[in-house]
């Protein structure tokens, strides 16, 4: 499917959104809200850094959606790679990280990931576990293995001051004004999530494996009537979606600079936020990457906000990404999800 593709079939929806975006702006114009000092460079530098593990979240929880099991324990995952990330980057640098450990952890953090994610699978498309129980027992784990983790390696819930990853500037291109900021002189890792983002997406429609995916959610029967594993296409597919959530704990965890274990650990619902994103984004990579650039704006608007001295109360802005959830799964709840999601099926092959 090409852009146009996508933006023909998605009038109604971009054509919703759009409307939002003029209606928000307008709200901003009536109270006399400083929109040029809100919306500022950094700010959407910020936003884009707090979209990035929702981002690669919500492509991995879209590809196993797409092969017909629904990944709701991503939530789980993102605290399997956080608390990784944290734990290995400590332990790898006797306690003085630098910027090669940082990566080295994220390393360390997709392998963890991958492991869980292959158990996870099995329990799932083998023994046809339950797969919103399944879900949710692995984001209780994740709960508790974060934590656990810390006190293990530091005797406290959250761990000392770490490293955050640095900024990378592209020679020449960093130069160019405001889009040169924004994204050629920005985290690495925003720019590969932008690569996944687009990769994942010409992958999906553009490939012979891509379109597999697709029937086995749509049509199981007929993809294995054709003679394709649907079993192993739906292994690849969720295996893939738990290390692309453990990668998003991962750089949530690379951009703050420490863990955070108390509470619901520093992922903090994001998982779930992932999942509206590709619900958002109508099983699009391209779609849900924008949508987590929204949730991530959202975020970041507390930051904002104080920065030109509006005073709004921090519990109230700490909610503004839960409110546009329940505002994109009002406007948007209508999106169909593939037709065999949840279903089980026995394969001949």
């Amino acid at each position: 499917m090409s852009l146009a593709g996508y933006a023909d079939g998605n009038r109604l929806r971009i054509g919703d959104g759009a409307a939002l975006v003029a209606a928000a702006v307008a709200v901003a114009v009536a109270l006399d809200l400083p929109i040029v000092e809100i919306v500022t460079i950094g700010f959407v530098e910020r936003s884009l850094q707090s979209a990035t593990p929702i981002a690669l979240t919500a492509i991995g929880g879209l590809y196993a959606e797409k092969s017909g099991v629904f990944n709701i324990g991503v939530e789980g995952f993102m605290i399997f790679g956080a608390a990784t990330a944290a734990t290995t980057m400590w332990i790898i640098s006797g306690g003085d990280p630098g910027q090669s450990d940082i990566w080295l952890a994220i390393l360390a953090s997709v392998l963890v990931s991958l492991a869980f994610a292959v158990l996870f699978a099995i329990l799932l498309i083998r023994y046809e576990a339950d797969q919103i129980v399944a879900g949710l027992a692995l984001w209780f784990v994740g709960l508790g293995f974060g934590p656990f983790m810390a006190v293990l390696v530091w005797d406290s819930r959250n761990s000392p001051s770490l490293e955050s990853i640095d900024n990378l500037a592209i020679p020449v291109l960093a130069d160019v004004p405001v889009l040169g900021r924004i994204l050629f002189d920005a985290s690495p890792l925003v720019m590969i999530t932008a690569v996944v983002a687009v990769a994942a997406w010409k992958f999906l429609n553009d490939t012979r494996y891509g379109y597999w995916i697709q029937a086995a959610g749509e049509n199981p029967e007929a993809l294995d009537t054709a003679g394709v594993g649907l079993t192993r296409v739906r292994y690849a597919a969720v295996i893939f979606s738990g290390v692309m959530a453990g990668l998003g704990g991962a750089v949530l965890l690379a951009q703050a600079g420490s863990f955070t274990g108390t509470g619901d650990t520093m992922v903090s619902g994001r998982g779930w936020i992932g999942i509206v994103a590709y619900l958002f984004g109508n099983y699009n990579p391209l779609g849900a990457a924008a949508a987590a650039l929204v949730f991530g704006g959202l975020d970041m608007l507390q930051i904002q906000l104080q920065t030109v001295g509006i005073n709004v109360p921090n519990r109230l802005v700490n909610l503004f990404p839960y409110a546009g959830v329940i505002l994109v799964l009002t406007i948007w709840g209508s999106t169909r999800t593939p037709s065999a999601v949840g279903e089980t099926y026995e394969s001949e092959e």
